[in-house]
């Protein structure tokens, strides 16, 4: 979500340096690959962290003459809403994107129906606001601590002059559960270009005390033998994604030629591909894998497995299915000589 909210905010020309309040390790896996990101610790409340944003940005040689104060648990907000935002800024001193209250108000009487509130000219206010740089880290300065819930409150209070300018009702904040269903589901209308890739792998079977299998070291009689741990199903999933995007294959990416990778772990190769998918502004709609062996037993470890891909790349374990068979004893699987898998990847992209 963090990755939609910053990628949509670079689709604007006028928006330069962007600052991520929080913790920075998370945020920089999100938006791995983007540009001219600057991270800082937050604060105790938010009040606290959108200070510490402003004063990263007034430490900088060049401070900004404007500056937009987004929550990142709006990963929707368009081009022409920030547009009218800036344009505002143009004559007052900060402005804020809202929205009119349409539903009728009522005030809760211990669990019942309370009198009815009056909605005339009330708003609910969003974000991205917009501000004099200037004004708004003075605002901030004089009332540190008083814990306001947004930065026009602070604005106001200090007596700047904030304009209304419309919202957008797909601005929404993802707060709750049924947010994030409703945020997959806006950003599925966003990402219509469905594509489908395949990765199949072999390695052979040696001496060893086990094999990787979907990132899980299953204990066996004998290893994959290969450049890096010779994961074949992680390998398999791995091309699959680079094929649905048309990115090469893994051989491309991670020569076995290179000798930085003698013994690496897959997981670095897969999560690379998941990367590349989020650089394409795209999400992992689905992977099926299948490993073809007779032995290892991969039923007793197929959880184990399912879990580790969907925690390599970031998506939910009902995404990721798990299959095995074997080749009823024929072929060098079926002798016991290696092990295969093949893999599909559904990614949606913009």
């Amino acid at each position: 979500m963090l990755r939609w909210t910053v990628e949509a905010l670079r689709r604007h020309e006028g928006i330069g340096p962007i600052v991520i309040v929080g913790d920075a390790g998370a945020a920089r896996d999100a938006v791995a690959g983007l540009d001219d990101i600057h991270f800082t610790p937050g604060g105790a409340e938010r009040q606290d962290s959108v200070r510490a944003g402003l004063e990263f940005l007034a430490a900088r040689p060049r401070p900004p003459r404007l500056v937009l104060i987004h929550d990142a648990a709006r990963p929707f907000v368009e081009r022409a809403l920030t547009d009218r935002v800036l344009a505002a800024l143009e004559r007052h001193a900060g402005a804020i994107p809202a929205q009119p209250v349409v539903d009728t108000l009522k005030r809760d009487a211990a669990g019942m129906a309370g009198e009815t509130v009056a909605r005339d000219g009330l708003f609910r206010a969003q974000t991205p606001q917009g501000f004099r740089f200037d004004a708004i880290l003075a605002a901030h300065r004089q009332l540190a601590g008083a814990s306001l819930t947004d930065d026009a409150a602070l604005a106001t209070a200090i007596g700047l002059d904030v304009a209304l300018v419309a919202g957008a009702e797909e601005n929404f904040k993802v707060t709750t559960a049924e947010d994030l269903d409703r945020a997959e589901r806006v950003l599925l209308g966003h990402l219509p270009d469905i594509r489908t890739g395949s990765g199949f792998d072999v390695h052979a079977l040696g001496p060893g005390d086990g094999v990787w299998l979907g990132g899980v070291l299953i204990p066996h009689d004998r290893a994959l033998i290969g450049h890096s741990d010779a994961d074949v199903a992680l390998h398999a999933l791995t091309d699959a994604l680079l094929g649905a995007i048309g990115a090469g294959d893994i051989g491309q990416h991670f020569p076995p030629s290179d000798p930085q990778w003698r013994g690496a772990a897959s997981d670095r190769f897969l999560a690379h591909a998941g990367s590349l998918v989020a650089a394409r502004g795209g999400m992992i709609a689905h992977l099926d894998l299948t490993v073809i062996c007779e032995r290892p037993k991969v039923g007793p470890h197929r959880e184990a497995m399912r879990a580790r891909i969907s925690a390599i790349l970031g998506v939910a374990p009902d995404r990721v299915s798990v299959k095995a068979t074997t080749t009823e004893k024929l072929g060098f699987t079926g002798r016991g000589e290696g092990i295969a898998a093949q893999a599909l990847a559904t990614v949606r992209l913009p």
